[in-house]
């Protein structure tokens, strides 16, 4: 409950700081299950960081945060030669991990990506480790950094479950700089009171606005967002570790708290225990970096290009079904200015394999964009709710993601309408989605690292005790350029 604005006596903290706390600290987790997602969470991340150094619009912002500013010891910045403090680190690891919105994803009343954390998480862990390598301390090891990892994704999914930031037009990453607070306060040795303190903090800072992912104003900044919250997270951190104060009713505190502030009077609200459900229910993005709620309209349109791409100058009209989610975040019609504007357009995301027979990275640069045939597969495209969609996206036992695409001519036929509930990253499609998982990562290896380096990494992730024991600074000296 929140306390009298007028009366200065501190309150305790709020309940769900302690829950955080208590979480982060004393809970331990017993799921393999949790565990093998959470290696391949890692190897799916850090491909995608692989990918991401292909792209200048990415790399100019990597490095210190000045020229020179760079550590002899510091944090490794996988694929480069970058050696950071471990906030610039988790900038730079969170960035890349990011960019091309190919990483997991969590869909529920908010939704967002929970590996974002692991630029802190990595950056916290390798700095720890080399510091205590200098103290002739044990360093962390891989196991520390896979734990960390499900309780992260823990905290920012089951707050999603519940709380829908975007709809009070705050931006997801939110989340990402309250569990990557909380997480690395714990792997850089701080204490129970140590992380209620910095988790305060990471609410206190409020939210960013979601106007950089929605038109007009789309930009690259979702794109380095989680980057700038997973640092901001490593940071508080820091600070915590000082002995800085936190401020118990950050939450809750009438008319200053965040609930009274940001959420419009509303309470925070969690119904779940933390634990390992997250972890084990994220979805992957294997086979296209695409918005989530895209994904399986990416894959129906995939199946019709055979059909569709030959009567491109026949077709009359285009029907996209989605849920409510996607058409409010995806459904864009006019004039797309970049990269992230297309990656977050259903009709773009549609258009591509219906005229390709493929969705890459590169389809959103500016060069694919100019064939006027997108614009005009855009131009006879009709979106809609599905509320059938809608209803099996929220249910916890399904967490669908729906999509059916369907292609009328000119001439009165049409094409069958291709409906596809659950992408291949989902959980009810493991058996299928990792061997195309661990295909992503090995050729993201190929395409960046000679041979021999490439495997060495892929031997220290093949199995999932010897990845565990490694320290992690060693795993990180693995991906030095």
């Amino acid at each position: 409950m929140g306390t009298d604005i007028r009366d200065a006596k501190r309150p305790d903290p709020d309940a769900e700081l302690v829950a955080i706390a208590d979480y982060v600290t004393g809970r331990s987790i017993d799921s393999s299950e949790a565990y093998e997602t959470a290696r391949y969470c890692l190897m799916d991340s850090l491909a995608c960081a692989m990918m991401a150094l292909e792209y200048p619009a990415c790399t100019k912002l990597l490095g210190p945060v000045v020229p020179g500013a760079q550590m002899a010891d510091g944090v490794v910045v996988p694929g480069t030669s970058y050696r950071l403090d471990p906030v610039m680190g988790a900038f730079n690891i969170g960035a890349l991990i990011r960019w091309l919105d190919f990483n997991d994803t969590w869909l529920a009343a908010e939704w967002g990506h929970p590996s974002d954390n692991l630029g802190a998480i990595l950056a916290a862990a390798d700095y720890e480790s080399r510091r205590r390598l200098a103290l002739g301390k044990a360093p962390l090891t891989m196991k520390e950094v896979l734990t960390a990892a499900i309780k992260a994704h823990e905290i920012q999914g089951v707050l999603a479950l519940e709380n829908s930031f975007n709809r009070v037009g705050l931006d997801h990453v939110l989340l990402v700089r309250l569990a990557s607070t909380a997480v690395a306060t714990h792997l850089l040795g701080g204490s129970r009171e140590d992380v209620i303190n910095a988790v305060s903090n990471a609410w206190i800072d409020g939210g960013a606005l979601r106007t950089y992912r929605h038109a007009p104003n789309t930009g690259s900044r979702k794109s380095w967002a989680a980057g700038d919250a997973s640092a901001r997270g490593v940071r508080l951190a820091l600070m915590s570790l000082t002995g800085e104060m936190g401020y118990p009713s950050a939450l809750s505190a009438k008319g200053w708290g965040f609930q009274d502030v940001l959420f419009k009077g509303e309470a925070i609200k969690r119904s779940q225990e933390y634990a390992s459900y997250v972890m084990e229910h994220v979805l992957f993005k294997i086979s296209f970096p695409a918005e989530f709620h895209a994904q399986t309209a990416v894959e129906a349109a995939m199946s019709l290009h055979e059909q569709v791409a030959p009567k491109l100058d026949q077709i009359d009209k285009i029907v996209i079904e989605t849920q409510e989610a996607g058409v409010r975040i995806i459904d864009k019609t006019g004039p797309l200015d970049n990269p992230a504007d297309r990656d977050h357009c259903i009709q773009y995301m549609v258009a591509i394999p219906l005229l390709f027979g493929r969705l890459t990275a590169a389809d959103y640069e500016d060069a694919i964009a100019a064939d006027p045939r997108i614009d005009a597969l855009r131009d006879k495209m009709q979106v809609t709710e599905n509320e059938s969609f809608t209803k099996d996206y929220f249910d916890p036992q399904k967490r669908s993601i729906g999509n059916a695409v369907q292609v009328f001519f000119q001439d009165g036929t049409q094409t069958d309408r291709i409906a596809v509930e659950y992408p291949i990253g989902h959980r009810r499609r493991r058996d299928e989605g990792i061997p195309v998982l661990k295909q992503k990562f090995h050729a993201a290896l190929a395409d960046r690292f000679a041979p021999r380096q490439a495997g060495a990494i892929a031997a220290a992730v093949a199995d999932q005790q010897t990845l565990e024991a490694l320290p992690v600074h060693e795993f990180m000296d693995l991906w030095r350029m």
